[in-house]
């Protein structure tokens, strides 16, 4: 069980905003994010949610569970960070799909810089200037190196072998222990197989999102047991 365990957990996608009506985000509806809070709770976990504006939440609310939203990456990374660094988190599941590319400064045909804080006109026809986001998976083990943490790899067009690749190269850069390899399938199915990959590099195949949820939560139990006893090492 994970009683007394407190597992922070991100989930659904980001919303970039281009002014206050308008924005991008990513297909990612936090399906996988809610079924894991669900099954954390059953285990007696203390979840806090942090969700996209779009993203699904646990049908039971409960006072073992937090829910906090987030808009952009940003956001979420500011969010995450400040939990990390004041609370004693246990593990963290980073299920969020984080964006690729935030937003610099938008433009007239022009090259007049338009103001986000109203609403664009229609009539112009924007010139949206991005930059690259920040990536927050890595950043995790250094605002607390003792939590327990999950990554998650979505790869489009590759095999099994290389995805799997993937997926393991980002664990060992994130300091991850444990990380799920997926690919875009699992936007739209909730069959889409899932590889959770082990710190020993041992892959679990599993038939859609609610045998990966449930597979995630027993290894993460183990784990958080053995940062308890003291047998897991830093990686």
């Amino acid at each position: 069980m994970m009683k007394g365990k407190k597992i922070l957990i991100t989930s659904g996608g980001c919303l970039e905003k281009w002014d206050q009506v308008r924005g991008h985000t990513n297909l990612a509806k936090g399906t996988i994010g809610r079924m894991l809070a669900e099954e954390a709770m059953t285990k007696g976990a203390h979840v806090i949610y942090l969700h996209g504006y779009f993203a699904e939440k646990p049908h039971t609310t409960n006072d073992q569970l937090e829910l906090h939203p987030f808009e952009g990456i940003v956001d979420l990374q500011d969010k995450m960070k400040s939990i990390i660094t004041h609370e004693k988190i246990d593990a963290v599941i980073m299920a969020a799909a984080g964006s690729d590319w935030i937003v610099n400064k938008i433009c007239d045909q022009d090259g007049n810089i338009l103001d986000k804080n109203g609403k664009i006109s229609s009539d112009i026809a924007p010139i949206i200037h991005f930059q690259k986001a920040p990536k927050i998976l890595k950043q995790i083990k250094q605002w607390d190196p003792e939590t327990v943490l999950v990554g998650f790899k979505l790869e489009s067009d590759v095999n099994e072998v290389e995805l799997i690749q993937r997926a393991s190269e980002r664990m060992r850069q994130a300091k991850a222990n444990l990380m799920v390899a997926n690919s875009p399938h699992s936007l739209y199915s909730n069959a889409a197989i899932h590889h959770v990959i082990g710190e020993d590099g041992n892959v679990c195949i599993c038939e859609g999102k609610d045998e990966t949820a449930k597979e995630i939560v027993t290894k993460l139990e183990q784990l958080c047991n053995r940062v308890e006893e003291g047998s897991l090492g830093r990686l």
